[in-house]
């Protein structure tokens, strides 16, 4: 995201670094191991989804984390565990301080992973029409939704539920994208302009 690239370290929010010292998984890296995993299970040669295992792991040894998939009733779930958590890669109960430093996330969010693909390639052909139309800012601001519309509920932008775009401006704007003054000036309107431009009634327009 280029206004994220473009701020200096001292410009940024303390949130991941809070994260970290907590022991908990940033939210850009819980973002990032996702859409990695996701491409991981679409890629079609052996060693690009080796990269990408790679990659993964290593975003998480950063954070001393471990990854696993677990099959719930025919549906995988992307689980994140703390390696403190794990002896011999068995999990050891006696072990674990706080629950809610596990993160789960369901990876059948589309009936299978290649839908995952088809729907961000959608998104993101949608963030460069509202670009195109109007401009840099809305268009990141689009890019941010596109970003958790994918990641999170694997869903086109223009069916996400009044709930969770206010999931959106509340947690995820704030907490993770480190948007510009001006993107946070104009992010209502972003959004408003995003439903349009797809052609889509506003779920937050009753």
């Amino acid at each position: 995201m280029t206004d994220q690239n473009a701020m200096d370290d001292d410009e940024r929010p303390d949130d991941d670094v809070d994260e970290l010292d907590s022991g908990e998984l940033p939210r850009g890296v819980v973002d990032e191991v996702e859409r990695i995993t996701r491409l991981e299970r679409t890629a079609v040669d052996e060693n690009e989804a080796d990269a990408y295992d790679a990659r993964r792991d290593d975003l998480l040894d950063e954070h001393d984390f471990t990854s696993r998939i677990r099959d719930d009733d025919g549906d995988d779930v992307l689980v994140l565990h703390p390696a403190e958590w794990h002896e011999d890669g068995v999990i050891r109960t006696d072990r674990i301080d706080d629950i809610d430093r596990a993160v789960e996330i369901p990876l059948e969010g589309t009936s299978d992973p290649d839908d995952w693909e088809t729907v961000d390639a959608r998104n993101r052909d949608l963030v460069e029409a509202v670009r195109a139309d109007h401009g840099d800012v809305h268009g990141d601001n689009a890019a941010l939704l596109a970003d958790f519309a994918g990641n999170h509920y694997a869903k086109p932008i223009a069916s996400l539920t009044s709930e969770e775009l206010a999931e959106f401006r509340t947690e995820y704007f704030v907490r993770n994208a480190w948007p510009s003054e001006k993107q946070q000036e104009m992010i209502e309107e972003s959004i408003e302009l995003v439903f349009e431009v797809a052609g889509e009634p506003n779920p937050d327009v009753q």
